[in-house]
Order: C-alpha cells, then structure tokens, then sequence
C-alpha cells in the first residue's frame, strides 16, 4: 500500500489481539488435586490465634456432643427405670447440652472470624499481585474473569475456611470417637455398623473426579458470563446507540444458560454422591438396630445402652455424611483455587533488577532511543519498531506522526517501560530504562492519554492521582491551570462532586482537562501527550491546548500526533512508517520534501473542494 492509501488510517497503533483470554484450554486444566488447596496453609498460620481458639472450641464441642449418649443412657436406666436418680439424670443431661452451646457458639464465632481474614488476605494479596503484572498479561486475559476470579472464587475459598474445613475436622472427630465408643459400648454391634462405612467412602471415591472436573468448568462457565456482563455494561453507549439491548440480553441468557446447565451436572452428581453414601450408612444403621432390638428382648442388653449405641451410630453416620458433603464443596474450592494458584504464578516480564540504579536528581528529561527493534509477542513475524533511533534533548517538544500500525504507541509503551525491546535500547538521561526500578521510572514521566481515565471518585481525588499527597489548594491550583476550576466549582459539590464510573458526569473535554490537570500536579519532567485534542468540538479544543501550552512548558515532551494541528507546535517532527522513522524536521522542511508528511498535510488541509457524487 502506497502512501496515499494510508494516510487516512492515521491513528494510534492499535493494541495487540489478545489471545484466549484463559491462557488455555480450561478443559486440560479440570482435573485439580485437593493439593491445590495446600497454598491456603500461610494464610491459616497468619491467625494462630484464632487458629488454635477454633481447635479448643471444636474439641469442647466435640467432647460434649460425644458426652451426650452417656447422659441419655443415665437417664434411660438410673432415670426412667427406678426414678430414684431422675434429677440428678436430667440436671446432668443439662449441664452436656449447656457445654455443648457455648462450645458450638464459640466454635462458630472463631472459624467464621478466621475464615473472614484469611479470604481478606487472600483477595489483598491477589489483588496487589494482578495490579503488578505487565500489560501483555492485561492484553491476554478478561477483566470480568479476574474480577469474578477475585470475587466468586475466594468466596469459595471463604466457604472452605469458615463452613466446610470445621466440618471436616469436627466430622472426623466425631467419626473416631463415635467409632471408639461404640466398640466400648458393645463389640458386636459395633462389627456390623462399621462394615458400612467402607461402603458410604467408596460412592465418594467414585464421584470425586467427576465432580472435581464438572466443578472446574461451572466455575469457568460463571466467569464467562460475568466476563460478558462486564464487557457489555463497559460499552453501554454502543450498545445503546446500535439498539443491541435485545442481542446483549440474549447473549448473556445463553451464557447463564450454559453455566445453569454445567452447575445442573454438577449438583446432580453431588446429589446423587451424597444420596448413596447416607442410604448405605443409614441401612447399615437400621441392620444394627435390629440386632439390638432382639438384645434388648432377650435381656443381652439394657434399653439405655441400646439408646446410647444408637446415638453414637447416629452420630458417626451424621458424620460421614458431613464428610461427603465437605468433600464436595473441597472439590469446588481445589477448582477454584487451582485457577487463583495459576493466576498467583503469573509473572511480570517486566521486573525492576535487583540493585536498580537512581536516576540524577533534578531529572533532565533526555529521552533516547537507539537501534530498537521490538514485535509483540502476537505478532512475532511483524516488527513493531525495527532499527528505531531517536534522541529527544532535555525541554524539546517532538511530534510523533504516521499512518495506523507506523509504531508510535509502541514508542511510549517502551518510555514507560510496559515492554522492553528485543534489541537496542531506551534510556533516560543516559541510564538504559531496564536499569531502572519502573515504578521510580513512571514517577517521572506524566501521562495525558487521548482518552483519559476517570475514576467513579471526586474531582479532587481523581486530580490528586497524580500526586497523592497533594494538599487542596494544591489540587485546586492545578485545576485553574488545566482551565478545569470553573466547571470543577459549578458541580453540586464542587471538588467534592463525583464524577461518576469513567466520568460519566463529564464532557470529554472537561475530562481531558482533569487529565491535564493530574499531569500538572504530578509535575514529572518528562511529558507523554496522546493527541489530547483529537476528538474534542472546537471550544472544547482551544481550552484543551491553553492547559496543554502551559503543562508543556519546561518540560521534555512528546507528542503522539493525529491532527497537523498540533505538530505546528513542535520543536521537531518525527514522521513514522512501518516502525522507522522516514523524515524528521520542523513543518515547513517537511512540506518541501514531499513525501507522506506533505501528503497528510494536503489532505488535512488543501483538500477542501467539495465531494461530488456520481
């Protein structure tokens, strides 16, 4: 394609085509061992308080649960039988189930307190992880999937720590000790209830797997829809504008459709998991009930001891029920954990080195780039930048051109240090950026984006990203600079006044100018411009580029351009094809050598005859 040809795709280079934004085949990832559930340990072991509270309070509480067969026996025999001790059986009955509430209270207060701080650590770990890894990880993966990732499955994690592992540990202790005391209580009885048991663990062994992979894909199947949710709310005004509520609702029904349907598999084959293992225990009770009958009958055998054995059978088949219930939600929470683990081992490509050097303080703000060469990872076949050099003197202002794809947004991923390229290298005043912590690196340049980003906070907060210990009169006087204080001053609340999601309160020029104004008050002496004006009415423009004029002043700044307008500003001109740089001067130099810059300023400019229709 010649010149001609593109230069009406003058634009930013467009972002990378993310891949799968799994990162994979979720159904080679289904099958997840409870093992998966191992990294939950440290944040267990952070609360050893609370931790070993619970472990009292479930030994009490299983203690007094156990105590309470011994108490009805009592009762039975020494009570009803003579009646000489029934008070006394009673008050004792009393007296374990008194035990046994306090101990079920605090049981519960303690591992729902535990369960509570160990997700809130989970998600604050997890959360300041994904904010710190790069932008091709961003570029690869759904906001609404992390989100429901952050969300849905801690919430999981939750029910393990707070509901399902107490279950399990108080399920087991009552299996063991329900099992010792029916042996003590009769041996024979107890060899016939216990042959049941094998039998209600083998469904649960059978059904585990499945459960296990059916569980991992309704997981996926929720994310998928809260993915779309996310997407389809984020793009309202398409939606709107393009009258596709209908096709978005339809959409989003089959996506809950289809996860109704995977979590129907899963809950029935719970169902029938859970079903099985209690019909089998519970029939091996009735068997043993039976025999005790006849014991009783012939006199083998007290009616409170009979009394007492059935409790204790009660109670371990209650158990092992529990248990197959626990192990179900066990196999949701490994699914969910599984995929919080390999979001939790995702790493930065782009980390600050070990012993990172210091930039010169002031900050000069020269800016070069040599020889760099640089494909996204997508597109490994076409370069972005190939044999790219620049140099960018401290206080220059440098206009950035080129057709759609030419490589001037890669330009600034790379000043920002979001990517480091395959070759070459890029450094500010004259340390290579890679020597560099990024976060020192970005505290010294300022950002004003063509399409800004404005936080569903206040107008004072969202100015004072740029510098969070600003004071108020600080915010203030950045806002009179960026031309925003008077429509700041006009909201209800003044600088108080939310500014709705993405600024929905706000004009795009008013928002460009909150931009500019956090971009002041950040005060960096490297400035990266966006083509602030570009989509922006006439009025809204020239109050835009007043605050541009003074936010550029002093400072090392550079220009992705989209109208000549701008670039007539520009100490230099960089014109950009095919990731090289294939002129360079002021604007008038370049209208006298022709060429793609002379042809972007005919069509901008000379080219007012009207269209006329054929």
């Amino acid at each position: 394609m010649g010149d001609n040809g593109r230069m009406a795709q003058f634009a930013n280079t467009p972002t990378p085509p993310p891949p799968d934004a799994r990162g994979g085949d979720p159904a080679a990832k289904s099958r997840v061992p409870l093992s998966t559930l191992r990294p939950l340990w440290p944040f267990l072991a952070r609360h050893r308080g609370l931790l070993a509270a619970w472990l009292l309070a479930l030994l009490a509480s299983s203690t007094a649960t156990l105590s309470l067969p011994l108490a009805v026996r009592r009762m039975i025999d020494d009570g009803f039988a003579s009646g000489a001790g029934i008070d006394a059986a009673f008050a004792l009955l009393f007296l374990v189930t008194f035990a046994l509430a306090i101990a079920t209270a605090a049981r519960f207060f303690f591992v729902s307190l535990l369960g509570e701080r160990v997700v809130a650590d989970l998600r604050t770990q997890f959360f300041g992880h994904l904010v710190g890894l790069d932008q091709s990880f961003f570029e690869r993966s759904r906001t609404g999937e992390l989100v429901s990732r952050l969300t849905a499955d801690t919430e999981l994690l939750r029910g393990v720590v707070a509901t399902s592992m107490s279950v399990a540990l108080r399920s087991v202790v009552m299996v063991l000790g329900s099992v010792a005391m029916l042996v003590v209580t009769s041996p024979r009885l107890a060899a016939w209830t216990l042959v049941g048991i094998p039998l209600a663990v083998l469904p649960l062994v059978l059904g585990g797997r499945r459960l296990q992979r059916i569980s991992r894909q309704s997981q996926d199947r929720v994310a998928d829809a809260n993915a779309l949710a996310t997407e389809t709310l984020g793009a309202i005004d398409t939606v709107q504008s393009h009258a596709r509520e209908g096709h978005e609702r339809v959409r989003f029904g089959d996506a809950v459709a289809t996860a109704v349907a995977v979590a129907r598999k899963r809950i029935g084959v719970q169902a029938l998991v859970t079903a099985v293992a209690i019909s089998v225990i519970f029939g091996a009770i009735t068997m043993v009930l039976w025999l005790g009958a006849h014991d009783v009958a012939d006199g083998r055998m007290s009616a409170g001891t009979l009394g007492q054995f059935v409790l204790y059978a009660m109670f371990g088949a209650g158990s092992v029920g529990a248990l197959a219930e626990v192990w179900n939600e066990l196999q949701k929470a490994a699914g969910g954990m599984g995929r919080i683990g390999e979001l939790l081992d995702e790493q930065a490509t782009v980390v600050a080195p070990k012993t990172p050097r210091t930039l010169p303080m002031p900050v000069r703000g020269a800016v070069t780039l040599r020889d760099v060469v640089f494909h996204y990872p997508t597109r490994p076949d076409a370069a972005a930048l190939e044999g790219f050099t620049l140099d960018v003197a401290p206080g220059e202002t440098v206009a950035l051109v080129g057709p759609s794809g030419a490589g001037k947004s890669t330009v600034f991923a790379l000043l920002q240090r979001f990517r480091d390229p395959q070759a070459g290298s890029v450094s500010l005043d004259g340390i290579d950026l890679r020597e560099l912590d990024p976060t020192a690196l970005r505290e010294a340049m300022a950002l004003v984006p063509q399409r800004p980003t404005i936080f569903a906070a206040s107008a004072a907060d969202n100015i004072r990203y740029g510098r969070l210990d600003a004071s108020d009169a600080e915010v203030e006087a950045a806002a009179r600079a960026a031309e925003a204080h008077e429509f700041i001053n006009a909201l209800p609340e003044g600088y108080a006044s939310e500014l709705g999601e993405r600024g929905a309160r706000l004009s795009g020029g008013q928002q460009q100018r909150v931009a500019i104004a956090r971009a002041l008050l950040r005060d960096a002496p490297v400035l990266l411009l966006d083509e602030a004006t570009s989509a922006l009415d006439a009025q809204s423009e020239r109050a835009v580029q007043h605050a541009l004029e003074r936010l550029m002043e002093g400072r090392t700044t550079i220009v992705v351009a989209h109208r000549l307008a701008t670039v007539l500003r520009a100490d230099r001109i960089v014109v950009m094809d095919h990731g090289r740089i294939v002129a360079e001067g002021t604007h008038s130099q370049l209208l006298a050598q022709g060429g793609l810059y002379a042809e972007l300023a005919r069509l901008q400019f000379l080219d007012a005859a009207p269209v006329v229709e054929s």
